[in-house]
């Protein structure tokens, strides 16, 4: 008879960490369902959690050694002692040559192993430190072109703090905005499971995006804004909000600074001019801002997708300002702000190299000096034109460069150049193509660690033993610092790895061991306008920690790196008003990234489980579009932007806007099926196209043209 065992997991391919129960057949995996029990209930909403993940033809199960040219994928096996003792001789003979300097690191999410954050970059929670000790200041990650214009930039230029701080009161709002994002794709999806309890009680949610999502259709009104260009409406909003005196003045004039420049700017921005650039009606720009000022208790749910377009960051800024000038700040039903993060997780604290600046650091002095990360664009040109100096190495971990960042040719020609590439991964992506050496890393099925959240934390215990030779990615970077001569930076074992992490709280530690669900932290206090009663600042002083001690519409810390200090709205330099002749060419204002239901980000296009949600990449278009270029829902059709076409298939839908199109990303990693296989987005989107700020890349308001294949 065959021995059936059933054990509470952590997901092994959702990257929000979903509570479930996997079935092991004779010690194989095969069945994995929701946790309904667990403290968090299924968070994942986008499908089957697929065994398939574990058991992928495609797994790395050993370390390779490239033997062919870069990109060709020639390799061969090789044991874990010669791979790593060949890593290190590579890193070493560079660091002699060129200076540690010359080796720089990219991580993402895909590595899996998320409590690896405990020992990353003080701000920026993805970059891997392990280079710092090594001398080089090159630590990059997603952070690059994801969440730090959000989650770090715009809100340390408004109050002084990170983003993570802005929590929204969902439950005592009685309006709730969720703007330019989707949460039924959030990883995880708590907050959509908080937003259909509120609309239980009769909330009414109001949801602005440039296409109709998820979220849009389950609200009570849909604003559909031109991508790109939700820093006018938003302009346009406060030109209504401030001509019409509906803004809270006492906070205005005790707490702010720079309102009345902000009056002035604001003054070219009427609803009729806001309603040519949006394609917002007037009316609808007036009666929405309206709302908003006049509703008590209204709540704002928002996340990246106001950054990639010019002015991302100042767009970003604009809408907090909004909803801090109108009443909403740190007061029920609004945004609240949290006290510093209560983790019972020890950090550790790498310095960073002294007297040499990261590449990136001169074209993006803020977002350098706030995350302490190189800027991963810039990356290219580090290697090619050895600016700022000679870069020769690379080190990934967890993250396809190659489906993520725009005009991927650029930084296939930078990877050929290398003289040595690490990629630690599960699978072997495009960016492994270019590797000397590539280490299989293991899932979360196949690990000991923990999980955590903000008031719930767990052990997550192995379920099943590694496929292959994969091994916790935590360790390999441990055993890569011991050889490199600083493993006591470093835990060098799980068990080490966990006891170090809780060194703060034992006693926690060991209710964790004796909980197999987990423990549910202290929930503190909650305190509203803690700037009035000084408890934001470090000093005890009321006001916010900037260093007006205000909300800071015009920003010292912007100025300070040469920007400008109001939230200035810049129209996409590649679209319809910006560049006409360009537009009588392509048409069609192109929109990449949103999330979609079977996949995260490249992620899991090679799972049948999931791929069978959807097994070709699409492109939205509206009816109207599609019918003037005789397309119909299931055509192959071409996407062309002046960077080059690649082949797509169409929906025909209402779901996005006139003029505009939606086309999914994530396509372009060998082991995905073939048509995602041959559907890299990014040959589409431009690398010099950049919000000047952040850098980051703009994704959402480009020029294209679809016609049938």
């Amino acid at each position: 008879m065959p021995t059936i065992e059933r054990r509470a997991a952590i997901c092994g391919i959702c990257p929000g960490g979903c509570a479930v129960e996997v079935t092991l057949k004779d010690g194989r995996l095969t069945n994995v369902e929701p946790l309904k029990d667990a403290p968090y209930g299924h968070l994942c909403v986008r499908g089957k959690h697929a065994p398939e993940v574990v058991y992928s033809p495609h797994r790395l199960k050993t370390p390779l050694i490239r033997t062919g040219e870069r990109g060709k994928g020639k390799f061969r096996e090789a044991d874990w002692d010669e791979a790593l003792d060949f890593t290190v001789q590579k890193m070493r003979e560079l660091k002699e040559k060129y200076g540690p300097q010359a080796i720089a690191s990219h991580s993402g999410r895909g590595a899996f192993e998320q409590s690896l954050v405990e020992f990353c970059n003080e701000r920026d929670g993805v970059a891997s430190k392990l280079l710092l000790p090594f001398g080089s200041p090159n630590i990059a990650s997603t952070g690059t072109v994801c969440y730090v214009s959000f989650g770090i930039l715009a809100p340390m230029a408004n109050f002084g703090f990170s983003g993570h701080r802005l929590l929204p009161d969902v439950e005592n709002c009685n309006l709730l905005v969720v703007w330019g994002t989707n949460p039924a794709t959030d990883s995880p999806p708590t907050f959509w499971k908080r937003i259909t309890r509120i609309q239980k009680n009769k909330v009414r949610v109001i949801a602005i995006d440039q296409m109709r999502s998820d979220i849009a259709d389950h609200a009570d009104q849909w604003v559909g804004v031109r991508s790109g260009t939700d820093g006018a409406l938003i302009m346009g909003m406060l030109h209504v909000v401030i001509n019409e005196k509906l803004y809270d003045q006492e906070f205005v004039q005790k707490w702010t600074l720079g309102f009345e420049e902000l009056s002035d700017y604001v003054q070219k921005y009427t609803p009729e001019t806001v309603e040519r650039i949006t394609l917002v009606p007037s009316q609808t720009i007036r009666t929405l801002a309206r709302e908003i000022a006049n509703t008590d208790k209204v709540c704002l749910h928002t996340y990246t997708g106001l950054e990639y377009t010019n002015s991302g960051v100042q767009n970003i800024r604009a809408l907090y300002i909004l909803w801090a000038i109108t009443g909403h700040i740190d007061v029920p039903g609004g945004l609240y702000i949290t006290g510093p993060a209560n983790l019972p997780i020890q950090r550790e604290k790498f310095a960073r190299p002294a007297g040499i600046k990261a590449i990136g650091a001169g074209e993006y002095p803020m977002f350098h000096e706030l995350t302490g990360c190189a800027h991963y664009m810039e990356f290219p040109k580090a290697v090619l034109t050895k600016t700022p100096y000679p870069v020769k190495g690379l080190l990934i971990n967890g993250s396809s460069t190659l489906t993520s960042y725009p005009q991927p040719e650029i930084f296939e020609e930078a990877y050929r150049k290398l003289d040595f590439m690490l990629v630690i991964d599960l699978f072997m992506t495009r960016d492994a193509l270019f590797a000397d050496v590539v280490l299989p890393s293991a899932t979360y099925y196949e690990i000991n660690s923990y999980k955590r959240y903000p008031d719930y934390v767990r052990l997550r215990k192995r379920v099943i033993e590694p496929v292959g030779q994969a091994r916790n990615c935590t360790l390999i970077m441990a055993e890569l610092a011991k050889r490199l001569g600083y493993g006591h930076l470093y835990p060098q074992s799980e068990k080490e790895f966990i006891e170090k992490a809780f060194a703060g709280d034992p006693e926690l530690l060991e209710r964790l061991k004796n909980s197999p669900d987990g423990v549910r932290l202290p929930v503190q206090e909650r305190t509203y306008k803690k700037y009035a009663l000084g408890l934001l600042r470090s000093d005890g002083r009321t006001g916010f920690p900037t260093p007006s001690g205000k909300l800071e519409i015009t920003s010292s810390l912007m100025a300070k790196y040469g920007y400008d200090a109001l939230p200035v709205y810049v129209e996409p330099v590649e679209g319809p008003l910006q560049a006409p002749e360009l537009y009588q060419k392509y048409p069609l204002v192109l929109n990449t990234g949103a999330r979609i239901q079977s996949t995260f980000r490249s992620q899991h296009l090679n799972i049948p489980g999931l791929v069978k949600l959807q097994d070709k990449p699409l492109v939205l278009i509206h009816p109207g579009d599609a019918e003037k270029r005789g397309i119909v829902s299931g055509d192959k059709v071409l996407v062309s932007t002046r960077r080059g076409q690649v082949a797509f298939y169409a929906d025909v839908t209402n779901k996005v806007l006139p003029g505009q199109v939606e086309v999914n990303m994530g396509g372009g990693n060998p082991t995905q099926v073939e048509a995602w296989r041959q559907a890299n987005v990014n040959c589409l989107t431009d690398a010099n196209n950049r919000d000047y700020v952040s850098g980051f890349p703009v994704f959402k308001a480009l020029l294209c043209q679809v016609e049938k294949a």
